[in-house]
């Protein structure tokens, strides 16, 4: 079974994707913190802007595989048109859910499946695209895929060793924040100086899409 927070439609914000339409399954859970706010100051990722606890949001629940690719398959015939369907599983820490069957299975009904993950748990699934943003140092076990995203600043990583990464592309984001504009400003000037980085915004934020 999965627990499901959220299934709903909308434009892929971040990355190399970015104003992309998808729908997004977003699972409920994460292994860096629990989503109680009154942990969040300890937690690895403290700087996280997603609720994913429980099943209580926009088609929230708990699905066996048939349902999920039934609801997901739903959403997108209301909203899109039939041709490149994409979805795309977040969280919270999708891998702690995600399995073959959920992914055969979407392939099965055309999807083009992207995954966004911490990069704590490795990933063997035929999943098509694969975005590791990752919180910990020493738990980062995915270190290769199609797209590498550093919320900026965190100054445990260096940059100039992440670059010599297997990633084909390679996203800045800036931290959310007082010092948001400011570290705005700085991935711009850093991107423009050091390729292969990119900066990369929240568009659904900017738009006012959820």
């Amino acid at each position: 079974m999965f627990y499901i927070k959220e299934i709903f439609k909308s434009i892929q914000g971040e990355g190399f994707h970015s104003g992309k339409e998808a729908v997004f399954i977003r699972f409920s859970g994460c292994n860096f913190w629990n989503g109680n706010l009154k942990d969040k100051n300890s937690a690895i990722c403290n700087f996280c802007d997603t609720n994913f606890v429980g099943t209580d949001g926009e088609n929230g629940g708990i699905y066996n595989t048939k349902d999920l690719v039934k609801k997901t398959l739903d959403v997108w015939e209301k909203h899109f048109s039939l041709q490149n369907k994409f979805v795309i599983l977040t969280g919270g820490e999708p891998l702690l859910q995600v399995n073959d069957l959920l992914i055969e299975n979407l392939k099965k009904k055309g999807f083009y499946i992207a995954i966004e993950t911490n990069g704590s748990i490795s990933c063997d699934f035929n999943i098509d695209w694969i975005c590791v943003s990752p919180k910990s140092k020493k738990q980062w076990a995915l270190k290769s895929g199609h797209e590498l995203k550093i919320i900026f600043p965190q100054h445990k990583f260096n940059l100039n060793e992440l670059k010599k990464l297997k990633f084909n592309y390679f996203f800045l984001q800036p931290m959310d924040g007082i010092n948001k504009q400011l570290n705005t400003w700085n991935i711009i000037n850093y991107c423009k100086a050091h390729k292969p980085w990119f900066p990369s915004f929240q568009l659904h934020k900017t738009l006012n899409i959820s």
